[in-house]
């Protein structure tokens, strides 16, 4: 334990010890079946994924909403690009999370410190009015929720002991709380964004994480003692070094925002620009470095394919809180029986499809064996799907209202692509990894996440009314294509993980 820590739990040895061994006994209390503190962990991310999904529902409307409908009046293509962008630093803000996590503070104070950041975030964006709390309020958000998303499935892996047949399901409970919460988060803030205006949506928001955060501060000394240790304490003579680069990207910032060379125009563009700088840097160390074996090199460069495809198949997902947001609120018929739907409801789509699906995927790879697609065929697969999905537009361009059930059809594909290829995505990273860098092969994982987020961002600005079916259709058939790319290099893609399945 990390006796620096005063917010940790200081039981006495022999009650510690007896609370481990009882964490670690399958004929324990248990939570459907798992260790009683996944209950835990399962309801904070379920609320902070409630509040993520929630505010993002109703993000972009809040920002090019006019003023007399509640909105700050920002042009549409500026509003788009701001969310992907604030959606693609989430993913470059958790590998700044990873370092404080390992370095500073340990897991379960990085988790704790960022809860906090995210609910304070969420206020921000309810309480302090106009573009001042916009702007607070996602920075909040976007550190916090780095350093959350760093941190949460280190908690609950630490449950486990690495022979323990139960982790597997564990996970697949606790990854059932991230579409819970993004299922109903878009409903509960977007009906209250309808009938009560968009701060009481964020204010929901807040709510939601209190609530995770209170139920979490109640329950957080049944974690296990290693979560509350800092894996790798950074030496205290390093501190002001750190600080000092700190201390300097601050202001490089400040600078950049002051002379207008980052505005909220651009910001999606630098935020693609971060990705792909940070992403050639680390693979080039790791390509480069002399702890690395020639298989784990071979594996490494296997990698590259993968993390274009990846990035290619978030660029057009995460669509759905930029261009597909605008969609719904324009060319959408949200008509129900003579109530009109909120937009931001479009959203829950996607997460009841993998609550519903995501265990017939399970069956159908369990079922199929070692007939089953590698993995380089599954990310194909994901892709095609994924512009498949975004084809699928082009038969409603000459419409003028199209029916929700459409967009649900759209969703529906969509999904069928992200199960493909995002549940094996974050498991096949670690397989790859090298022994003395596996920090460094989850911050790439996170870059092409955090490189197709920002794009759709980018992309977004091109997207208007008149430009509907070529922007749809171009996309589509691009996506599609980098699919049949990947196929056809599936075979040596395999061959060069190396015996990695």
């Amino acid at each position: 334990m990390n006796s620096s820590d005063p917010s940790a739990p200081t039981p006495s040895a022999p009650a510690a010890e007896s609370r481990e061994a009882d964490l670690h006994n399958p004929s324990g209390k248990t939570f459907m079946g798992q260790p009683r503190p996944l209950a835990n962990l399962f309801s904070v991310e379920l609320w902070e994924r409630f509040s993520f999904y929630g505010m993002q529902g109703i993000l972009a409307i809040y920002m090019y909403f006019s003023a007399t409908a509640g909105g700050l009046g920002i042009d549409e293509g500026v509003a788009l690009s701001i969310v992907g962008a604030y959606g693609g630093s989430v993913y470059i803000f958790s590998i700044l999370g990873a370092l404080v996590s390992d370095r500073l503070l340990g897991p379960e104070k990085t988790l704790f410190g960022s809860a906090v950041m995210i609910m304070i975030g969420h206020l921000a964006l309810a309480l302090v009015p106009g573009v001042p709390g916009l702007v607070a309020g996602l920075l909040l958000v976007a550190i916090g929720s780095g350093g959350l998303k760093a941190t949460a499935a280190t908690l609950v892996g630490s449950l486990y002991d690495l022979q323990d047949t139960r982790r597997d399901a564990g996970f697949s409970i606790y990854y059932m709380g991230v579409n819970i919460g993004g299922l109903f988060g878009p409903l509960v803030t977007g009906f209250a964004q309808k009938e009560w205006g968009f701060h009481l949506g964020f204010g929901l928001a807040a709510i939601g994480m209190a609530v995770g955060l209170t139920q979490y501060l109640l329950t957080r000394r049944s974690l296990p003692r290693t979560v509350h240790v800092v894996p790798d304490p950074l030496p205290r003579s390093k501190y002001p070094l750190w600080a000092a680069i700190a201390v300097v990207v601050v202001l490089v910032v400040l600078i950049l925002v002051l002379t207008g060379a980052m505005n909220p125009g651009n910001l999606a563009t630098i935020m693609v620009s971060l990705s792909v700088v940070g992403a050639v840097v680390i693979f080039t160390l790791l390509l480069t470095s002399k702890k690395v074996t020639g298989d784990e090199r071979s594996r490494v460069v296997a990698f590259i394919p993968l993390f274009v495809g990846t990035a290619a198949f978030f660029a057009l997902f995460q669509q759905q809180f930029t261009v597909i947001t605008l969609y719904s609120d324009t060319r959408l018929d949200r008509n129900l029986f003579g109530w009109e739907m909120p937009i931001s409801w479009a959203q829950s789509f996607n997460p009841f499809f993998i609550i519903t699906l995501a265990p017939l995927f399970a069956a159908l790879w369990t079922k199929l064996g070692t007939r089953q697609p590698t993995t380089p065929k599954k990310f194909a697969l994901g892709i095609m799907l994924m512009g498949a999905a975004f084809l699928l537009f082009l038969p409603m361009v000459p419409v003028a209202s199209v029916p929700v059930l459409w967009i649900a059809l759209i969703m529906l594909v969509a999904t069928l692509g992200e199960l493909s290829l995002s549940p094996v995505g974050l498991s096949l990273t670690t397989k790859l990894a090298p022994a003395a860098f596996p920090v460094m092969m989850m911050a790439l994982y996170n870059l092409s996440i955090a490189l197709g987020t920002s794009l759709s961002g980018a992309l977004a600005q091109f997207y208007s009314a008149e430009t509907e079916g070529a922007y749809f259709g171009i996309l589509g058939a691009v996506t599609i294509a980098i699919g049949l790319i990947m196929l056809a290099i599936s075979k040596p893609v395999h061959q060069g993980m190396r015996g990695v399945l």
